[in-house]
């Protein structure tokens, strides 16, 4: 495990069409160690950091080392990486905080709300009373609506 940063200001690329190039893409800096980070975890796959924004305490980032956009361009072997980190990061987060619940996102391209141009998972701790509040509209989807969508879907699948 690397040791613990400070973080630095954060240096997010906001040009939603210009995608980062991994030269320029905050979270391979600091995979690299050439930009401050609150480590939570590292090897040779993937760290762990400290979100700079904490709208919740202990929310953590986790990433693959090498530059991968999004969940499109992720590897199976990457996914893999990523989702056993979390879970054992997860329950790391719950003891140390005490959460009441955790919750998984994570966002890919410029529509999904992505500001840097690098897979990552965010691991929310939410605490009863906590004012976080991702608002969803509820809408019941017709049952043949449902199921023209996953039959899309299905004929996409390749594997």
């Amino acid at each position: 495990m690397a040791a613990a940063q400070t973080a630095a200001p954060s240096c997010r690329k906001k040009l939603y069409n210009c995608p980062m190039t991994s030269q320029d893409c905050i979270f391979c800096q600091i995979a690299a160690g050439m930009s401050p980070a609150s480590i939570v975890y590292a090897d040779e796959r993937i760290a762990a950091f400290m979100d700079i924004n904490q709208p919740v305490p202990y929310k953590t980032l986790i990433i693959p080392r090498a530059h991968v956009e999004t969940i499109y361009d992720l590897s199976g072997e990457q996914a893999a990486w990523v989702m056993q980190a979390a879970v054992q990061i997860a329950q790391a987060i719950r003891a140390a905080s005490n959460c009441d619940g955790l919750m998984l996102s994570q966002s890919n391209g410029a529509a999904a709300g992505q500001e840097v141009f690098h897979f990552h998972l965010h691991l929310w701790p939410r605490f009863w009373g906590d004012r976080l509040r991702i608002s969803v509209p509820r809408s019941l989807t017709p049952r043949a609506e449902l199921d023209r969508m996953a039959s899309e879907i299905r004929a996409r699948l390749d594997f």
